[in-house]
């Protein structure tokens, strides 16, 4: 079987990947020299936390367990088991974590609630001040700057894998085909477009409407902390956001702590990871609303730096990089990612949301399984 993936993002590539893993030839069309959008602009998370129960976390730890079997074949990624700690400093944000423990897919988290010595236990970087810390044994981290290069030069080895940098697929052309803008048809047994954040041109012309929207979001990277941070951090926001923590202790701590002013006007929760540099990466914003500001707004930036800087007890390294992002979202809850057949032969991929670093194994794996690859 001859496979055709569009899209270089972490979607797409891993859709090569399963494509080349089961046997098959894969030809790899990306407009830009390499991918450039939401699967580098990330934290690099495999985040199961707080995914929703059901579907949502069953593919999230479907696709951990594939992240760490590739990751110890691909050691380029980066990847690592590094756990999360989400700090909390009262009792209303204790309540929402206990209420997370009391959850029955908990153990298959891996939650435990720490105390604040046995969290600066586990990560001693955690100077500053909080009561307790809700652990997440499951989470992990990849180098999102990195992997889809490494994987691409995985896939390279195989000989059943070519790619095509620097051209945009135009038109779905019969049954399994697609014409680039150079004017080339690439014929497959499939054709899977994986077009990330890009909703327009082609993806309106074959799929119609499709229950898909643009989120866009603000970032930045420190330069090197000078020790480890052992874990990937969030703060308290992050329950007001993942779906997992939503609990009558949620809504008393929505009613009783309001966000803070910046925080809920730019829809903001503290994630922090460490690059294998040692510099960390921290975020983030969302923005849903159209047209997306050009330009990046201070404001955010100083919010998170006065968060991680309470949580680190100390100052935070020079920023080194900010950055915005756009990824596409699904926003049918039902669905992880919206699949579609919009001609015989040819499936659309997307809008995984902040869920394409982590799930996108286990979305490629059921892709492949659906289509019978």
């Amino acid at each position: 079987m001859k496979v055709i993936v569009v899209g270089a993002g972490v979607v797409g590539t891993m859709h090569a990947w399963h494509a080349v893993e089961r046997g098959h030839e894969v030809v790899h069309i990306e407009r830009e020299a390499e991918a450039r959008g939401a699967s580098l602009r990330n934290f690099g998370q495999i985040w199961v936390s707080g995914r929703a129960g059901g579907e949502e976390l069953d593919t999230a730890l479907r696709a951990r367990e594939l992240w760490e079997g590739i990751g110890a074949r691909v050691p380029g990624l980066g990847f690592r088991a590094i756990g999360s700690l989400t700090p909390v400093r009262n009792a209303l944000e204790l309540a929402v974590a206990e209420a997370a423990l009391a959850r029955p897919d908990a153990a298959a988290r891996g939650y435990k609630l720490l105390t604040a010595d046995e969290a600066r236990a586990v990560n001693p970087a955690l100077r500053g001040a909080f009561e307790a810390a809700l652990w997440c044994e499951r989470d992990a981290a990849v180098e999102p700057r990195l992997a889809q290069l490494a994987l691409r030069e995985a896939l390279l080895a195989t000989g059943k894998y070519t790619f095509l940098p620097g051209r945009e697929v135009r038109d779905v052309v019969g049954e399994n085909a697609v014409r680039d803008d150079h004017g080339d048809v690439h014929t497959g047994d499939a054709v899977v477009l994986c077009t990330g954040a890009w909703l327009s041109g082609l993806v309106r012309e074959v799929a119609g409407a499709i229950p898909v929207r643009r989120v866009r979001l603000q970032m930045m990277q420190t330069e090197p902390l000078g020790e480890p941070l052992t874990t990937s951090v969030a703060d308290a926001d992050s329950f007001r956001y993942y779906p997992a923590y939503a609990s009558e202790a949620l809504d008393a701590l929505a009613a009783g702590q309001p966000q803070d002013p910046t925080a809920a006007a730019h829809k903001m929760q503290l994630l922090m990871v460490q690059r294998l540099d040692g510099g960390l990466t921290i975020g983030d914003t969302h923005e849903y609303e159209h047209p997306f500001a050009f330009d990046t707004l201070e404001d955010p930036y100083e919010h998170l730096v006065r968060v991680v800087e309470s949580f680190l007890g100390r100052p935070l390294p020079k920023i080194r990089r900010r950055w915005a992002g756009v990824y596409a979202q699904c926003v049918d809850t039902s669905r992880v990612v919206h699949r579609q057949r919009v001609r015989d032969g040819v499936w659309l991929v997307t809008g995984p949301g902040g869920r394409g670093m982590t799930c996108s194994p286990a979305i490629a794996e059921t892709t492949a399984n659906e289509l019978g690859w």
